[in-house]
This record gives C-alpha cells, sequence and structure tokens, in this order.
C-alpha cells in the first residue's frame, strides 16, 4: 500500500475547506509528460493521438481536427493580424497608376486589426488550453487502458457526460455565449482605451499607452476632464442610491399595505400598479419626456388653472430636472418591487410571527426582527444587481430627459450617467478611446462595489437558511 505524504500547505488546504475540498486530478499535464508513455507525449504535438491509439476515435479526431483548425485559421489571416497588431496597421488608402488608369488600392483599418487581433490571441489561449486538454485526455485513457484493460468508449463517455459531468454539458452554451458576447467585446474595449481611436483618427490610429487615461483625470479645459468625470460619478452614484432605495422601501411599503389581512380588494391594487408594466418602458418615456417639456401638457394645465404663471424648469434647471428623473423612475420600478416583495412576504413563515406575538411583541418590532431581515436576506442580490442596473441605466436618462441640461462647452449634461455619457463620446463625437475609458472605469466601480456588498451581505454567508 502506497503512503502519501501531504505538505503542509495542501493539509491547511484540506482544513479549510472542509467537505468542500475536491482533491486535485492525477492526470496531469506534468504527469502525462513525465510517466506517461510516447503515444501520450506525441499528444502534446499531434493532438489526440494518444486517444486514437487507444481507439477513442471520436475524441481524438475531435481534437485533431480542432488542430488542424487552428493552424490553418493562423496561416490564413491569424499570423497577419497578430503581426499589425502592435502598429495597428499603416498603409493609408492611395492610388496607383495601372495601364494608364489609376486604381484605388486599400490601405490599412486599425478598428479591423484591433478586432482580429484580439480574437487571434484568444484563440492563441484557447490553443493552450487545447493542448493540455489533450495531454490530460491521452494520459487519462492510457491509465485507464491500463488498469481497467481498455479506455472508455463513446457510449461510455457519453453516459458520463449525461449524468457525473452533466453540469459541464449544461453550462458549455452559456460560457461560450459570455466568451463571445461579453468577454471578448470587453477586451476588445479595453484595448479601444489605450489608443488613438477618435474623431481624427478614424481609419488609422495607433498605441498611446495611459494617454487618454491622462485626459480624462486632467484639470484642463475640453472634452473630458477630472471636473467632468468626477461630477458625472457623484450623480451617477447619487442616482444609483435613490433609484435603487426608494424604490425598494416605497415598493415595501405598499406591497406590505396590499398585502395586510384588513386591506379589500388587493388583486385589483396589485393589478393597477402592474399596469405600468404592461405599457413599454421606452412609450412611457417618451410620453412622459413630451408632457414635461415648458410647452407641454402638464405645464398648460397648471398654468391654465392659474397655479403657476410661467413654465415649470423639468428640464432646463439642473436640480429639478434630477429630482423629475428619480421621480418618474419610481413611477416606473415601484411596481417590480412591489412583486418581488409581495411574493416574499406571502412565504415567510406564518410560525414566526405567531411565537412574536405570542411572546409580546409590537408591530414594529416584529417588522425590525422578522419581516425586514427575512427581506433583505432574500433580496440582497437583486437589490446588487438592481443598483448596478440603475448605474448603467440608459433608458430612463436618455428618453427622459436626454441629460439636459447641458451647461455650454460640456459634453455632458447635470443628469447624464457615465452609460449616457459614453454614448455621447463614442456616438455623437465619435471618441471611442474616452468613451473606452469611461466605460473601464464604470466597470471598476461596479465591480468593487457589488463584490465587496455581497460577500458581506447574509445572502452569501448562509446560502442554506435565513438566521
Amino acid at each position: 500500500m502506497t503512503t502519501v505524504t501531504l505538505s503542509r500547505r495542501e493539509m491547511r488546504r484540506r482544513k479549510t475547506m472542509g467537505a468542500d475540498y475536491v482533491a486535485p486530478s492525477p492526470y496531469s499535464v506534468k504527469a502525462a509528460l513525465t510517466k506517461g508513455d510516447v503515444f501520450t507525449r506525441l499528444s502534446a504535438v499531434v493532438f489526440g493521438l494518444g486517444n486514437i491509439v487507444r481507439k477513442q476515435f471520436v475524441k481524438g479526431i475531435a481534437l485533431l481536427a480542432l488542430e488542424i483548425a487552428f493552424i490553418v485559421f493562423m496561416a490564413m489571416s491569424g499570423a497577419t493580424y497578430l503581426s499589425k497588431l502592435p502598429g495597428l496597421g499603416d498603409q493609408e488608402q492611395g492610388k496607383q497608376l495601372v495601364d494608364g488608369f489609376w486604381v484605388y488600392v486599400q490601405g490599412d483599418n486599425s478598428v479591423v486589426i484591433l478586432l482580429y487581433g484580439v480574437c487571434t490571441i484568444v484563440a492563441c489561449l484557447l490553443f493552450v488550453y487545447l493542448w493540455t486538454l489533450s495531454l490530460k485526455c491521452a494520459y487519462k485513457a492510457e491509465c485507464l487502458a491500463r488498469d481497467e484493460g481498455k479506455a472508455p468508449g463513446l457510449m461510455d463517455d457519453i453516459h458520463t457526460l449525461l449524468d457525473q459531468k452533466a453540469y459541464q454539458l449544461l453550462m458549455f452554451l452559456p460560457t461560450l455565449g459570455i466568451l463571445v458576447f461579453t468577454v471578448l467585446p470587453l477586451i476588445f474595449m479595453i484595448s479601444m482605451a489605450f489608443t488613438s481611436y477618435d474623431r481624427d483618427h478614424l481609419v488609422l490610429f495607433d498605441w498611446v499607452g495611459f494617454e487618454n487615461f491622462s485626459k480624462v483625470f486632467a484639470s484642463n479645459a475640453g472634452t473630458v476632464n477630472a471636473r467632468l468625470f468626477l461630477q458625472v460619478t457623484v450623480w451617477t452614484l447619487v442616482w444609483a442610491f435613490f433609484a435603487t432605495f426608494l424604490n425598494f422601501f416605497l415598493g415595501m411599503f405598499f406591497a406590505m399595505i396590499i398585502n395586510r389581512k384588513t386591506t379589500r380588494f388587493k388583486g385589483f391594487w396589485r393589478a393597477c400598479f402592474s399596469m405600468s408594466i404592461a405599457v413599454p418602458q421606452f412609450v412611457s418615456l417618451l410620453v412622459m419626456h413630451t408632457m414635461l417639456q415648458p410647452s407641454g401638457a402638464i405645464n398648460r394645465m397648471l398654468m391654465n388653472w392659474g397655479w403657476i404663471d410661467q413654465a415649470l424648469p423639468f428640464f432646463t434647471n439642473a436640480t429639478w430636472a434630477r429630482v423629475t428623473v428619480i421621480v418618474i423612475n419610481l413611477w416606473v420600478g415601484i411596481p417590480y418591487t412591489i412583486m418581488q416583495i409581495t411574493g416574499i412576504l406571502q412565504n415567510i413563515p406564518a410560525d414566526l410571527y405567531e411565537a412574536a406575538k405570542i411572546d409580546g411583541a409590537n408591530w414594529w418590532q416584529i417588522f425590525v426582527k422578522i419581516t425586514m431581515p427575512y427581506i433583505i436576506f432574500v433580496l440582497t442580490p437583486y437589490l446588487i444587481t438592481t443598483f448596478t442596473g440603475n448605474v448603467n441605466n440608459f433608458n430612463v436618462i436618455y428618453l427622459l430627459s436626454g441629460g439636459a441640461p447641458t451647461t455650454v462647452g460640456d459634453s455632458a449634461g447635470k443628469t447624464d450617467l457615465l452609460i449616457t455619457w459614453l454614448y455621447k463620446l463614442t456616438v455623437d463625437k465619435n471618441d471611442y478611446n474616452l468613451g473606452a475609458v469611461i466605460g473601464i472605469m464604470t466597470f471598476i466601480v461596479l465591480a468593487a462595489v457589488s463584490l465587496i456588498t455581497y460577500r458581506n451581505s447574509g445572502s452569501y454567508k448562509n446560502e442554506e437558511a435565513f438566521r
């Protein structure tokens, strides 16, 4: 019997993780290269060779086909884009005389080079992962063939994939979607922040390092500067705070009022609040935008009634505009919160309330000790995602106020969020590099706030039960 000596580090790791500890796989790359036979080691060069030798033809041919596909891709275009990536292209579009006729010669496009260069780098990283997978699969097939007489066949692998490794099968497509539609665009956007891709360099641009970051945090006047960035960031956080927690507490208040035993026509009241959800949000916001204009229905009605002498500055005064977008967002968001909290209130164990009443607790003590902690425990992830969504709430700000009012010379208005400011910098002004910097800063702020808040919440620390 072989005795295995564990290192102190491994012993501490097992003790810390307890029942969740998962032993490392014995089929590692190091073991394959040092203990594997010649076919296993050759699998590092010819992917799938070890599997084909052990009669795992489908797996071996699939690995080999992926290797050939990568080599063909690199030979046809990948290597070219990688070679151009350091300089992002330098050939301008021009013309040359051919047989007495001017022929236009297509130049380089830095955006295409950057995009395909990033994709090629990701493909190379996936190829490295495929290389490790080829070695591990070959070594595993060798070990199983030696210990059990033969390597698992295709049907055995399918049965394992549908049983013990069903989670891998179910998570493959979502993971692939995240990689293609989230990770790749994110890497492309981050790369863009280090280039000179702006209104003056739309076709050919170059790497400029941290120059764009210095522009954002510079004190001098310009399209983007530290004063403007700080102003928009502070307003974004203030907006997200009020848009999240006013919706939450007011929605909870209305949900508890409707859920009371003495409240009649509960279905009717819930249906009334749900009507705003039935109407598409962008339609509601555009209608409210029109009604709140200086010559809109609200101001005309108030003036006809004699309540005001001049139009109220809903979107022409900074304070009015900010309060207006927060209030209208309440009208849009409270019904969602009512639905969320109603479901939670109806699922709080009744014996908790009965025990509290027997102990002599009043309604406030019951709310503070039972109802509120239970709601917070369940809705903490929802509150975090809602806060994140409000930081990036493009629709409400852009469709309602358009960022207005705007000071002359500023690229961002008084109600612009970071996300709407980013949109204006890229779509309206074509300053894609500065927009990418704003996007990176937004991501850093949101990631830090979300991770810190969630990891310190009861929902994360005690997933199993409410205490």
